[in-house]
């Protein structure tokens, strides 16, 4: 599903089909590339459930298939939980770090001698 969804062409094609219904004539008028190069696009789009085909006389209408779509944003919606979680606690660690270098800091003066040295 993801794949299918790496190329922009792509994404654009399912935005609009979300939108509304559109033929395959339609979308292709929009895009700098062959009629057949938006037909490839549509076919992986399909082959991964993302949108529905259907003829209808001569024309293929297509339109976005909204389970799969929302199949596809509580998967990412779970991915973006996991990261968030993940960032904020390395955010923690980082913290913790920072704090145990500055209460490092503060416990040596740098004018007195380092610890375990005699001064004569």
């Amino acid at each position: 599903m993801f794949q299918a969804l790496a190329a922009s062409t792509r994404r654009d094609i399912l935005r609009r089909t979300i939108e509304a219904e559109r033929s395959v004539s339609e979308l292709a008028r929009d895009y700098d590339m062959s009629f057949a190069a938006v037909q490839k696009h549509v076919a992986v789009l399909e082959a991964a459930e993302l949108i529905v085909k259907r003829a209808e006389g001569r024309e293929r209408l297509v339109r976005a298939n909204p389970e799969m779509i929302a199949r596809a944003r509580a998967l990412l919606a779970r991915y973006e939980d996991l990261w968030r979680s993940r960032i904020s606690r390395l955010d923690d660690l980082l913290a913790e770090d920072s704090a145990t270098d500055e209460t490092d800091e503060t416990d040596s003066d740098p004018g007195s001698a380092p610890r375990g040295s005699t001064t004569t």
